[in-house]
């Protein structure tokens, strides 16, 4: 199995504000903005020096980033980490199996046609971890 780090996300209550520091302050090209409604949120990609980042602003008060943003304030939610395997589904059963705390027992849409699948703060160390599937081709 290969393995890098696909990006960082990174909670903020406005995109507007996370892009003016990213983008127009610091110089991140701007690569994609687009809403993940069944995740309740807003993505922006932003790259720079080979790095991603993925701000997220959420569009619903129950969403997954809202209730982050209330008990911790913004800052860094995941670090995402794409996985080079026979598939995110066939990855998850052995993680499983392998006592690994997982959020997701199956992948679920993410951003930009990916599949992708979480792995609990407690079974990584203290770190939410992200996996990403990128669509084939």
């Amino acid at each position: 199995m290969a393995a890098r780090i696909e990006h960082l996300g990174v909670a903020v209550p406005s995109l507007e504000e996370g892009l003016k520091l990213y983008r127009d302050l610091l110089g991140f090209s701007q690569e994609f903005l687009e809403e993940v409604a069944s995740e309740r949120v807003r993505v922006a990609g932003l790259a720079a020096g080979g790095l991603t980042i993925e701000l997220l602003e959420p569009t619903s008060p129950d969403s997954a980033i809202a209730s982050f943003l209330a008990k911790r304030g913004p800052g860094l939610h995941h670090v995402a980490v794409a996985v080079e395997v026979e598939g995110l589904a066939a990855l998850l059963p052995r993680l499983k199996a392998a006592g690994v705390r997982l959020l997701d027992d199956a992948p679920r849409p993410g951003s930009r046609g990916t599949r992708v699948a979480f792995i609990h703060p407690k079974g990584a160390l203290g770190v939410l971890i992200e996996l990403v599937e990128r669509p084939a081709g």
